[in-house]
């Protein structure tokens, strides 16, 4: 009969890795591993007693993790329980359409004031790497943004004075 600490320093790294697998995190893997530990040792009686005490450790480290999986998702289910209902959401269809519209406007757009405004709000690129992609000067870069933001403005006004 083992005692425990041999069995623990034996095999915990095999049941670190195990555990490692299961969780998919480093962090709490290990703490899977301490929880079903402490729990063994309280039974170490008992478990030394069996044919493969080793297996049943797996075993305790599985229902830990399975465990710890059932307390968070309750945990989230009170913590949504608790937030206020609220009567009506977003429509998440005004943003495709607006998203939809955006993209209808950009595409009635020249060529360079369109790639000029998608490099730059959608890409995030500065005026310089702009300037570097389109292969033209950094001012050119600044007159076809500001041509952009004129024509799409000029769209707008006519659209909502009809």
């Amino acid at each position: 009969m083992e005692s425990f600490d041999e069995l623990i320093a034996a095999r915990l790294p095999a049941l670190s890795r195990y555990a490692a697998v299961l969780t998919g995190d480093r962090d709490l893997a290990q703490d899977v591993v301490q929880d079903a530990l402490i729990r063994a040792h309280a039974r170490w009686g008992r478990i030394a007693r069996l044919d493969r005490p080793d297996l049943y450790l797996r075993r305790m480290v599985f229902t830990e993790y399975l465990s710890l999986r059932r307390r968070k998702a309750r945990r989230a289910a009170l913590e949504q329980a608790r937030r206020p209902i609220e009567e009506h959401g977003p429509d998440h269809a005004v943003g495709h359409a607006e998203r939809d519209d955006l993209w209808t406007r950009l595409a009635a757009l020249p060529p360079r004031q369109r790639s000029v405004l998608v490099l730059r709000y959608y890409e995030d690129l500065s005026d310089g790497e702009i300037a570097e992609v389109l292969q033209c000067a950094v001012a050119s870069v600044r007159v076809y943004r500001a041509r952009a933001f004129a024509a799409l403005r000029i769209d707008l006004e006519l659209e909502e004075s009809r």
